[in-house]
């Protein structure tokens, strides 16, 4: 061998070292893992609009992510298990849904990034330091717990305005609830009215709660956002149009299976904002330094069908402002 060709091969040979590093930064696979307080059936929607947003910012599945998903169908007492078992993977980068999920998955790590989804007051539950500054591994996006509820109420107020006694189902093994509770009080405070707060911690208990309703006799009953609720919707629906009493809840998921009416945010639009999200930590952006975003797209479907059969007319000037009607 001559000497250029000496040279000229022993500098591929030193260039080659960095290049082929580069190449492997370049072409690793992240894992993306999902932790949800839901059933696969319920979130497929949001997932998928979560996965396409992603593709949208050239997060292509099995070429530079995979996704992980772990579901625990309404029952809380499962997170810690299913967060642990995704921090076990482990997973590059966490995304869970609502407060009881985030905080299993914050109790799991604290060094994995967290990307929350439609949670309630991440301040108030100890989630992030302040809105602002995160201060940790948790950031994403908030629906500002009290001001979805009270607005909530005010168009439950508009739809029955005769209302003076209402009735609030919440769910007490979930974190948010407490949050709700104050927001609420407040809220029924400077209305005048008279709240009656319901619990229930499983399906078990629905009997004896719209029992409740039935004995009190409320001008209207409110059904808080929570996950164990929403996956028992069918039965709630039941026992609901039994008692008569206009409901209106948190999810429009109620309200596409025959509920009343619904306000809440958009859970599309939320699980876009997540892999945006996803996006720029991947890219090096660390959650301490994003602030946390609150929802700005919320939802109001009303169900005329509904309102009908329960002898309710919907003022027009409510159905003017409702982003959905059901006829």
């Amino acid at each position: 061998m001559d000497r250029r060709r000496f040279l000229l091969t022993s500098l591929a040979s030193t260039l080659a070292v960095p290049l082929a590093a580069g190449a492997q930064q370049t072409d690793r696979v992240y894992r993306i893992g999902v932790l949800s307080s839901s059933s696969a059936t319920t979130q497929r929607n949001f997932v998928d609009a979560f996965r396409e947003r992603l593709r949208e910012l050239q997060w292509i599945e099995g070429e530079r992510i995979v996704i992980e998903y772990r579901f625990s169908d309404g029952r809380y007492e499962l997170l810690p298990d299913l967060a642990a078992q995704l921090v076990r993977l482990p997973v590059d980068i966490l995304v869970a849904n609502s407060t009881p999920p985030t905080l299993a998955a914050k109790n799991a790590t604290g060094t994995i990034p967290i990307v929350m989804v439609n949670t309630g007051d991440p301040v108030g539950t100890g989630l992030v330091a302040s809105l602002a500054r995160p201060g940790g591994n948790v950031t994403g996006l908030s629906f500002g717990v009290g001001v979805d509820y009270r607005l909530g109420l005010q168009l439950l107020l508009e739809a029955v305005p005769k209302a003076r006694r209402v009735a609030i189902l919440t769910n007490p093994a979930n974190p948010a609830a407490p949050i709700a509770h104050r927001a609420l009080k407040t809220a029924g405070q400077s209305r005048g009215l008279q709240l009656l707060f319901l619990e229930a911690r499983g399906p078990d208990q629905f009997e004896r709660v719209f029992a409740a309703v039935a004995k009190e006799r409320p001008d209207a009953v409110f059904v808080l956002a929570d996950s164990m609720l929403n996956m028992n919707r069918t039965q709630l629906l039941v026992l609901a149009a039994k008692t008569r009493v206009p409901t209106a809840y948190g999810v429009r998921e109620f309200v596409d299976a025959g509920g009343l009416m619904s306000y809440g945010p958009s859970s599309i639009a939320a699980w876009r904002l997540a892999a945006v999200f996803v996006d720029k930590i991947l890219k090096g952006a660390k959650p301490s330094d994003l602030p946390v975003e609150q929802a700005t797209k919320f939802e109001l479907v009303i169900n005329l069908k509904t309102a009908k059969a329960l002898g309710l007319t919907i003022p027009p000037s409510l159905l003017a402002r409702a982003d959905q009607v059901i006829e």
